[in-house]
């Protein structure tokens, strides 16, 4: 009797090959918006942080003059608040303030890496932050 014997090739087959290729692409397609929103808050932080140190700023601002700012360079020029350069340079901010509250807003510039336009916005009687970098973002 004859044997014949079949040599099995080693490798993957294609159906192999697109099994991995559908599971990668899967896989992608979750984390790539993750990562995304994780920069876009990285990015944002640092609005946020100036955005509160101006809030307080603002407080000790009314409590000194009985008023409220209306500007940025306002509570710079009264030596209440000191904002860096390189943050000037990525993001404006726009003070909305009154005894009920108001909004602090901050609008990125063309040199934050996130692009212009971007804006993030404070509201002062709920505490809550909106916009780029939120969990409320913007459209």
């Amino acid at each position: 009797m004859k044997q014949t014997s079949k040599k099995r090739k080693s490798g993957f087959t294609m159906i192999e090959i697109m099994v991995v290729v559908v599971i990668v692409a899967i896989l992608a397609a979750i984390a790539v918006p993750t990562y995304v929103r994780y920069v876009e808050s990285a990015r944002a932080s640092e609005a946020k942080s100036v955005i509160g140190n101006i809030d307080n700023a603002a407080k000790m601002y009314y409590q000194t003059y009985g008023e409220w700012p209306t500007d940025v360079e306002e509570l710079e020029n009264s030596g209440q608040l000191e904002v860096d350069r390189s943050t000037k340079r990525k993001w404006v901010f726009e003070l909305q303030l009154s005894d009920q509250g108001g909004r602090i807003i901050a609008t990125s510039t063309g040199d934050m890496d996130g692009g212009e336009g971007r804006v993030v916005e404070f509201d002062r009687e709920s505490g809550d932050y909106r916009g780029y970098g939120t969990a409320e973002r913007e459209s």
